[in-house]
This record gives structure tokens, sequence and C-alpha cells, in this order.
């Protein structure tokens, strides 16, 4: 097609001499349907085919040889000689008349030689591919690039590749001479980059695909009067309540507006073990238009940001890794506290979304604009709230201040929420059938979630609850993705109203007040912003309103609610006498380390703390009570039916 088109504008211009007159490229887009990497076999050699993925390796660009000019060293002749991909060939004999000689001199700058630039990237079948199989190692192929579409993309994009399947030699049989091996390559024709289309800036959201059905289905989701408390709880069903945790993920995962500094969200989600955080990860990483999920135990900072790979001539190639891989979607990190060594990988990619290399005498940036969705259990297994979050999870406070939620999530016995959560889980085990009886069997609990109030006056958690026995119908996964990519695309820029951005104000205004209990900066008014822009957005509408703003602080003050500077909290009280309680607390451990290091012993019975506390004079109304707090908080530690072990503060 390509020569059938030089020839006939050709000979519309009517161009007599054809060697001046440039090539004419045809690139074929949108051709069939797309093939899968793990397809491509023998079978479809030497076809046509579409495939889809992402870039995880770029090499540098290099030059090949279209066609060598050869003398020969009897006549003096010259000639061309056609290379077919690139294989370097000697002719057969001299075509000169009256020649038949057979050695000859390459004219390597000679007009009769003819190069093209040339380029190798490496293709990896996408990470939010539904078609991706678990459990091996993704599938690669490699795409040979020529001419214009040499530096057409880099790592971390996703392409669209229509190309013509080839075969080389492979690495192996030049290795062993024994066997005949040879590997599969595509040719490209041509090469569609995810960024190329319109809004690039977040466009990654063009592998996601839009049916009449799908236009349909947000146009439904849209009508519902409490479009967010069904999204909210769509996200990950099999997890039961943490609505609020649930809320901050949801609007991680749409972001802000494109045009702020940072428009990704990041939240860290930490708690005791067994409260489902791998589960909301791995549904964030299913819902995300492009997702990431990795493990912190198994994860390296090279495998996190980018890898300098050297290839096989000595030229250095760059390796994507997760957080490019992610770009413009989220990236979810589960067990954050095992990967003590690669948080300082993290910090330019959070706050700039940019990951600079300087190796090997190769330096670049790459894009990184990805949210970080992250999960880690506190040290020693419980989280210590007699402790600040830095040392509970052993992390610097540069990287914590990077995050816009940070949600602690704590494992407190509850009569009512402990039959709630037990029946939920023996609901999804037994089935639609048992869902019924299960119901009618704790009726009688159900009394505080069939209340009818003012909706516009409740709290955001209690707005986000699910009333008992409510049917309801949820969002699948599937759609929820197509919704969250929909809102992504179509609304990019929301705008802050007058009045949002002065509830967002004062609000910032009085954390500054309270600067002795959290750090307080401008980081803090930019998450704000950025969360405000992302509820608005879920509603499908350009501006945030005051109330959008109001959910926002709402959300921000219940992931503050359990943060502590380090000194006991009076809130812990549970018998609602506020300070007063904490300062008694504070008391009888003072005087109970004298009475240690005086007796010079450490284990203490309760007769002799009761002992204690009537020579203080301290007012407890409950004793056993006043010592649970004490050990829930780390303070005693129980060594027996009635004997406890104070430990050093």
């Amino acid at each position: 097609m390509s020569l059938a088109l030089h020839q006939t504008v050709s000979v519309i211009l009517k161009s007599e001499d054809e060697a001046e007159f440039p090539s004419v490229k045809v690139r074929f887009i949108n051709f069939e349907s797309i093939t899968p990497i793990k397809d491509i076999k023998a079978g479809l050699y030497g076809k046509l085919i579409s495939v889809r993925g992402t870039v995880i390796r770029v090499s540098g660009n290099k030059l090949i040889c279209v066609s060598m000019g050869f003398g020969c060293n009897t006549c003096y002749a010259t000639m061309s000689i056609p290379l077919k991909d690139g294989v370097y060939k000697m002719p057969a004999s001299c075509k000169a008349d009256n020649c038949r000689s057979k050695s000859f001199t390459p004219l390597c700058s000679s007009n009769l030689s003819r190069t093209k630039s040339y380029q190798i990237m490496k293709v990896q079948e996408s990470v939010a591919d539904e078609q991706s199989e678990g459990g091996r190692v993704p599938r690669t192929i490699e795409v040979d690039l020529t001419d214009d579409l040499v530096d057409s993309c880099g790592p971390g994009d996703n392409v669209t590749i229509v190309g013509i399947v080839k075969i080389r030699n492979s690495e192996e049989n030049r290795k062993s001479k024994s066997a005949n091996l040879f590997t599969l390559y595509v040719d490209a024709v041509s090469v569609v980059n995810s960024k190329s289309g319109v809004n690039s800036g977040r466009q990654s959201l063009c592998s996601v695909e839009f049916s009449i059905k799908d236009y349909y289905a947000i146009q439904e989701i849209h009508a519902e009067e409490a479009r967010f408390r069904l999204l909210v709880n769509s996200l990950c069903p099999t997890v039961y309540g943490h609505e609020m945790v649930k809320a901050g993920l949801l609007l991680a995962l749409v972001g802000g507006s494109s045009t702020n500094r940072r428009a990704d969200a990041h939240v860290l989600v930490v708690g005791d073990p067994g409260l489902g955080k791998s589960h909301l990860l791995h549904a964030c990483a299913q819902v995300s238009p492009r997702g990431v999920y990795v493990c912190g135990n198994t994860t390296s900072s090279s495998g996190l940001t980018v890898t300098l790979v050297k290839e096989s001539g000595g030229d250095f190639a760059l390796e994507a890794g997760a957080l490019v891989l992610a770009n413009h979607g989220c990236c979810c990190i589960d067990e954050f506290d095992k990967m003590t060594n690669q948080h300082q990988a993290l910090l330019e990619a959070m706050e700039q979304q940019r990951i600079s290399v300087a190796k090997g005498g190769v330096v670049c940036s790459l894009p990184a604009h990805a949210s970080i969705l992250a999960a880690a259990n506190p040290v020693g297994g419980h989280y210590n709230r007699t402790k600040t979050i830095a040392e509970n999870l052993k992390m610097s406070a540069a990287l914590l201040s990077r995050f816009d939620l940070i949600f602690i999530l704590l494992d407190r016995p509850d009569e009512h929420l402990d039959s709630m959560l037990s029946e939920h889980v023996m609901t999804l085990h037994a089935g639609l059938k048992g869902k019924n009886k299960l119901m009618s069997a704790s009726s009688m609990c159900s009394s505080s979630f069939i209340a009818d109030t003012d909706e516009s006056k409740q709290p955001l958690s209690d707005r986000l609850k699910l009333k008992y026995g409510e049917p309801i119908d949820l969002v699948p996964h599937s759609l929820l993705r197509k919704y969250i990519a929909y809102v992504r695309k179509y609304v990019p820029n929301p705008k802050l109203s007058v009045e949002a951005a002065k509830v967002l104000q004062d609000f910032y205004l009085e954390l500054r007040k309270m600067q002795d209990t959290t750090p307080v900066t401008t980081r803090q008014l930019e998450s704000m912003i950025r969360l405000t822009q992302a509820r608005a957005k879920l509603e499908l509408r350009e501006e945030a309103t005051s109330d959008d703003a109001n959910d926002i602080v709402e959300l921000l003050k219940w992931s503050m609610r359990d943060v502590v500077t380090g000194n006991l909290d009076p809130n812990l009280s549970q018998n609602g006498r506020g300070m007063s309680q904490g300062s008694k607390a504070k008391k009888f451990i003072g005087a109970l380390q004298k009475k240690a290091s005086f007796e010079n012993k450490d284990t203490f019975s309760v007769a002799e703390m009761k002992d204690l506390i009537k020579s203080l004079n301290l007012q407890v109304q409950d004793f056993y009570q006043f010592i649970s707090i004490l050990n829930v908080q780390g303070f005693i530690i129980k060594r027996g039916s009635d004997k406890y072990k104070l430990l050093s503060v």
C-alpha cells in the first residue's frame, strides 16, 4: 500500500526524479480485534495483528542497515544489495559483464548504503487486564520500531500496536549451536499511545472502553439519590463496616483536579491484624482503571521505581517498576511496614510524582502520577495508642506527611459490632438462602439501625452505614471500574466554590491552633482541596459545594481521632470523665514506678495496687476497669489472675 500510494502521488505530481521524492508510510490503526500476547504463537507468523499492553523496557535509538553497497575487487563495479530485516549478506557474484568475481568490499559511506532509525521495546500484558492469569510471570513480547515510530512511547505507557509477527535467532541459539531456536517478535506498523488522545494529561483511561450499556448503567448510578453511599458500600462488600475508610480509598481512586500541582491522593491504613486491610487494597486494585498490587515484604526499591538493565550490546535500557506501571492509576502496597529500606525511594514519587534516575551515565526522570494506597501493621502486632504513628510504624515523619489520609483501625471488643460482623461472615458462607434466617435470628440487635432520622443532620459516618435489612443493589466491581474511569475522563477539573473554600480555610486555621497534637502544614490544606474536588467528581459535578467540604472535614476529623502524641490519652477513660481520669492514671503510674524502684521489683498484685490507690486518695469508680485501661494502653501487662507487670515508660 505504501508503494501504490507512492506511485500514485508521483504520477499526480509528475515527479521526474523518484529518488528525491520522499517515501510515503501507511500506518494502520484499529486493525481487527486485539490479540492477547499469550495467543501470539507460530501460527501467526507473517500475519498482521493488533496487540495491546504496557511498555516495560525501551532500548536506545540505533541504526539498522536497509541496503548495503558493495564494490567488486576485480572490475571495480558497484552494486546495492537489500538486507532483509537487517541481516547482513554478501553478493553471490559480480553482475557486471564478463566478470563473475566473488570478492567484494563493503562501501559503508557510499550513497548505495541506506540506514534507518531502529529501536526495540518490550511490551507486557496489561496489569489491569481481566484476561491476565495469576500465579505466573506476565507474558512479554518484543516490538521493533523504525523510522518515525522511534521514541513514540516510554516505559509505563499503555500502547496499542499493529504489526507483523516475525522471527529472529534467539540468544540460546547463539550459545548452543546444537539447536536452531527462534523467538517471535512484532515488527510495528503503527503505535497508538494512550497519551496521544484527547485530554492527554489524564489519558491512561483510554484502555477502558465504554459500550452503550455502560453509559446507560452509569446514568442509572447517577440517578440514585445517595450516590456516594452506594459507591462506598460497593467498593468491597465482603469486608463489613469501615465505611469511612472505604470512602477515603474511593476518593483517592478518583483524585482531584488535574490542574493542581498534585492531583492524586495517598491513603495509609494502619491497624491491628485481621481487620480486612488486604481485602480493601485488592478491591481498590480491581476497580481502578489502572491498578498495580504489590506486597512490601517481597518488593525491592528498584522493583518499585526504575531498573537500569544492561543489554547485550553494552547499552543501558530503562525497565519500569510498579509506580511507573501504575502511572495515572493507583499502586496498592500491602505490608507497608515490612519495606523500611524502600521508604526513601517513595519520597519523590509521592510528592513530585516523578522518579529521577542517575545510574550508569543515564540521567533522566520518568512520570509516576499514581495514588499510593498502603496498608501497614504496627510494630508488635497491635497499635499502641500511647505512641505516635511514626513510633508505631518506625516510619519517618517526612513520608507520613505525604499521605493525605491516615486511618487507624483498632480491634476493640464490641458486643453489637461483633454480632453484626459474625452474622455478615456467616451470610457470605451460607449464601443467599441462609441470609434471611441469619437476619431474623439477630433482629433484636437492629433497633439502632432502623431509627429514621433526618439524614441531612446526621454525621457522615452514620449516613454511609447501611440500615439493617435494607435492600440495596450494590454496583459490581466491573461496573464500578467503568464508573471511576468515566469520572476521571469526563470530569477532570472540578472547581471549588467560595463557600467550600471558606469551610476548608476555617478548618485549616483550626488545625493550625492544635500544633501540639499533630503537625499541620500546607500539605494538609492541599489534601483537603484534592479530596473535596474528588467528592464533587463522584457526583459528576463541575463545582464542589460546601456540603462536599463539610464531608471532607468530617472524614479528616474521623481519621485524626486516634492520633496522639505519645502521652496517656485521656479519651480512653471509657467512663466519660475525660482529663480528670487521665490525670489519675498518670499519678497512679508515677507512684507505681517509685514503688517499683524502691522495692526493686516490677510485678505487683491486685491487692498491692488497691492499697496504692487508697494511699493516693484517688477516687476510682471501677478499679478493674481502671486497671484494664492501663493494660490496653501498654503501661502494665497482665501476668496472671491477680498479678500485673509494670513496663518501663
